[in-house]
């Protein structure tokens, strides 16, 4: 049984894959789970693409997707939460506004520049890119009230070949004391399955994930981070050895913001 709790369809503007596809392709794979998780991302740093929801017209058509596929799967209303150190307090207002199930939080931007393009890693070595990255996401952690699991948590990685050189067992002091504060605060993490279409590797290492285990991690989702209907779900099989193989022995899903604990 497959829960992927990173799903994007034409409500984000990078996507074009309709909800209605994705769900019938959803049943199709067998999926227990779908929760979609449409982009909003306030002041991003290209003014031209517009990261934002129709929260009324987001709802609606979940709803449809329910009332009609509901007996064959459960769907989620889920948001991926573009965040930046300056606006913790407008995500949360947006966010306690819209009755969601679960809040991914993930940096897209960082020091106001873009990863995507590559702007946030010029004039930085990728010690000093990694560490102000993770500067910025231990503050919005503690900030940031209404969210469930950081996304994509190495993603400078995907974006940056010098980046993704860097190992990350070289950060796990400054990781410990991430990992700490969102265990404080129940708070959990996401295993993005994208890098194994992009580069065959978890970015998210065995030794991160073991930290995250031994340090008292159990909030844990796992998250395909697809754009298109054929990639729900990727590699899930092989995440779930991994976390088992470290002792992982659940997953989380959510409802209405509350976490549950599923048998692996």
């Amino acid at each position: 049984m497959y829960y992927d709790y990173h799903v994007h369809s034409h409500f984000s503007s990078d996507c074009e894959a309709e909800m209605k596809d994705i769900v019938e392709k959803a049943i199709e794979f067998q999926l227990k789970e779908i929760c979609f998780t449409d982009h909003v991302d306030y002041d991003y740093c290209h003014p031209s693409i517009n990261f934002d929801i129709d929260v009324k017209e987001y709802t609606q058509y979940i709803d449809l997707m329910r009332n009609r596929y509901g007996d064959r799967i459960k769907i989620l209303k889920g948001l991926e939460m573009g965040i930046q150190p300056h606006i913790t307090e407008k995500c949360d207002r947006f966010i306690e506004s819209g009755d969601f199930d679960f809040v991914i939080s993930s940096i897209h931007t960082c020091d106001r520049k873009d990863l995507y393009n590559g702007d946030f890693f010029k004039a930085k070595t990728s010690r000093e890119a990694y560490l102000k990255y993770f500067e910025e996401m231990l503050y919005c952690i503690k900030n940031f009230k209404n969210f469930n699991v950081i996304g994509h948590l190495n993603i400078l990685g995907r974006y940056n070949g010098d980046a993704a050189k860097e190992k990350l067992e070289d950060y796990f002091d400054v990781l410990e004391v991430i990992f700490k504060e969102l265990i404080n605060r129940n708070k959990g993490i996401e295993i993005n399955t994208s890098s194994l279409r992009y580069k065959d590797i978890l970015l998210l290492s065995f030794d991160a994930l073991k930290l995250y285990y031994e340090l008292g991690g159990k909030v844990i989702t796992l998250g395909s981070d697809s754009h298109t209907v054929n990639t729900l779900a990727y590699k899930f099989d092989y995440v779930y050895e991994i976390l088992r193989e470290i002792g992982f022995e659940y997953i989380t899903t959510f409802e209405k913001m509350e976490p549950k604990f599923i048998e692996i």
